[in-house]
């Protein structure tokens, strides 16, 4: 028997679906739905072919870019059953008018932890071997010998202490990956239990304490109101001369001119992918200082990386399809918790 094929509608920006959608996966799509239009839609707003094709849809399947499903939309759309989002958070797409019309919801969040959490273990790694600043001394003293093993005898990975912060998805991914390595593992969330932490191998201790005794504190916790700088000035004093910094999750999470002002004297290091603002102003010193690795919000997927999310995605509308329950459902009660 055929696999009915949903009518599915493509929303996100519309430099991304090819990046998104190779001719293989836009072909395991086809044999899976049924698309509406050839193009992609990134405003309901259009009259035309994206107003008629929104009219037909069954399923959104939505990435980076796409305009937010209001009851505006809702109204257009009387057919529409499920949302599938083909990347992470999902709460600046559904609104409550989706969860209230009972919308089925999926997200890729799974898929896009999978590079967060790769990138984090490497930089881990990296920081602890203080691969950056060997790099930068290295250059300096270009062509002349040098006793690099009295110059950082204080480096390196064996037995430093690990804080993650957070036991996100990403944030037990991290746990994960860096089990088979001698580091200690401490861990802060206040969801966790001291029975679930000893399955994931960790140590649960108070914020304040990850910041005191960890080597590298790494941030893994959602953007709430109440985890808003959650890393001040105070719990960065507290952090250990020479500790390091690793921010992957969102910039909000972190009070910028503190964290600024303790990167500038020297005393800590940081690995930042996620500022506040977004993108930080041309004049901040953290573009330059030698103690920081600063990259553009790109731990997340990026490259063929993209690909695993289209995989998570057409997974889910083929089980839709099927009349199975989706594999990465998103629930309305757990937004207050989650990215």
């Amino acid at each position: 028997m055929s696999l009915r094929r949903p009518r599915t509608l493509l929303a996100m920006s519309p430099e991304l679906r090819p990046r998104l959608l190779d001719a293989a996966a836009d072909r395991r799509l086809r044999e899976v739905a049924l698309i509406e239009t050839d193009s992609v839609v990134d405003d309901f707003g259009r009259p035309g072919a994206a107003a008629a094709a929104l009219a037909e849809a069954e399923i959104l399947l939505t990435c980076w870019g796409a305009p937010a499903v209001d009851a505006r939309v809702l109204a257009a759309a009387p057919r529409l059953r499920a949302v599938v989002h083909a990347a992470g958070s999902v709460k600046q797409l559904v609104t409550a008018a989706c969860w209230d019309r009972g919308i089925a919801v999926s997200c890729a969040a799974a898929a896009n932890s999978a590079p967060v959490a790769e990138y984090t273990v490497a930089m881990v790694l990296l920081s602890n071997k203080r691969v950056m600043q060997l790099r930068e001394e290295y250059r300096s003293v270009r062509g002349r010998r040098h006793d690099w093993h009295q110059r950082y005898a204080h480096a390196g990975n064996y037995r430093r202490t690990v804080g993650v912060v957070g036991a996100s998805r990403i944030g037990r991914r991290v746990i994960e990956l860096l089990r088979p390595y001698d580091l200690e593992l401490v861990l802060y969330d206040p969801y966790t239990s001291a029975e679930e932490a000893a399955r994931l191998g960790v140590r649960p201790v108070g914020l304040d304490e990850l910041c005191r005794v960890s080597d590298i504190v790494s941030l893994h916790a959602p953007e709430l109101p109440r985890t808003r700088a959650m890393i001040d000035r105070r719990r960065l004093g507290l952090m250990r001369e020479g500790a390091t910094l690793i921010n992957t999750a969102r910039g909000s999470l972190v009070d910028t001119e503190a964290l600024t002002d303790e990167l500038a004297s020297g005393r800590l290091h940081a690995v930042i992918d996620v500022t506040e603002p977004e993108v930080l102003p041309a004049e901040s010193p953290l573009y330059d200082l030698p103690n920081v690795l600063l990259t553009p919000h790109v731990a997340g997927s990026l490259g063929n990386e993209l690909h695993r999310l289209a995989d998570s995605a057409i997974q889910e509308i083929a089980r839709y399809a099927a009349g199975l329950p989706f594999a990465h459902p998103v629930h309305r009660e757990d937004l207050d918790r989650t990215a």
